[in-house]
């Protein structure tokens, strides 16, 4: 898998003076689009249109310092309808606009060249779990929150304080199937996995029922695989670790990829520390062919 992300990458690097087709990413990965971006994010740090941006407006400055274009000239070949939004886009990456750029000689910014590898560090078994599940329904209180990968997010934190408890027991009582008990669901709104992109939350239950009250939000998965991972550790540090090896060694190493759905989130205290939990990780998931 590797190999064929680092195929990807050449492939960019080829085009980026032209327009770079996802797809054809996708292909050269053999795997889905909706995989190669949430991959390809997880691993980078950024989302793909992103680090494609950097790359051209890394190139184009080296264009801007060399003098051997008009600014117009290198605004087209990179993709610009204008020179204002070459220019715009330049500032944004640089600092600095590629007219004063080229006039004082200005030091810019470098988006360097990506590639992945295989980094063995003879850590710890992850303990997983293939399950094919039914049809089922998120149910619960939804909010929309920015990505946080370290630490408590307060966003999450302020909209759980806000139910009341009342609701929060109607929500509880709703639960009838694995995972059981109050849960944590996130969509992602955008192919943006950076930190601050947008989440739709839902402090909820996992349920098959029909008839659900009016005033609860409700999100409806159809039937499918998943990967359900385990670990105990330190809130929410362990989690958060827990979610990062998912993208960064398991995925690579087996044959599944990520296909849309929410990604699910039971925890409870562990034992008797409060700073411990067991966390039990959904991830929705499809086989790979071959």
């Amino acid at each position: 898998m590797l190999d064929r992300l680092n195929q990807a990458m050449e492939h960019i690097e080829g085009r980026l003076d032209g327009h770079v087709e996802v797809s054809e990413l996708a292909r050269i990965a053999i795997m889905s689009e909706y995989h190669f971006r949430r991959l390809f994010s997880s691993l980078a740090g950024m989302p793909l249109s992103e680090y494609v941006r950097r790359r051209r407006l890394t190139v184009a400055g080296a264009e801007v310092l060399a003098r051997e274009r008009t600014l117009l000239e290198v605004a087209v070949r990179y993709g610009y309808s204008s020179g204002e939004a070459f220019a715009r886009a330049f500032r944004a990456v640089h600092g600095v606009g590629p007219g004063e750029a080229r006039r004082t000689g200005a030091a810019l910014s470098s988006q360097p060249r990506l590639s992945f590898r295989l980094t063995v560090e003879g850590s710890s078994t992850m303990r997983y779990r293939i399950v094919e599940k039914e049809a089922f329904r998120v149910v619960g209180k939804k909010a929309r929150v920015p990505l946080i990968y370290q630490g408590v997010n307060p966003h999450i934190a302020e909209h759980v304080r806000g139910i009341a408890p009342e609701t929060m027991l109607r929500i509880a009582g709703l639960s009838d199937q694995d995972p059981e008990g109050v849960v944590a669901a996130t969509v992602r709104v955008s192919d943006g996995f950076e930190e601050g992109s947008e989440l739709d939350y839902y402090h909820a239950v996992v349920t098959g029922a029909a008839e659900l009250p009016g005033d609860l939000d409700v999100l409806e998965c159809p039937a499918g695989t998943w990967a359900v991972f385990e670990n105990t550790g330190p809130f929410p540090q362990a989690l958060q670790q827990m979610w990062a090896d998912v993208a960064a060694q398991w995925i690579p190493s087996n044959p599944y990829e990520y296909r849309p759905g929410p990604e699910i989130l039971r925890t409870r205290p562990s034992g008797s520390d409060p700073a411990q939990s067991d966390a039990q990780l959904w991830i929705p998931v499809t086989r790979t062919a071959g």
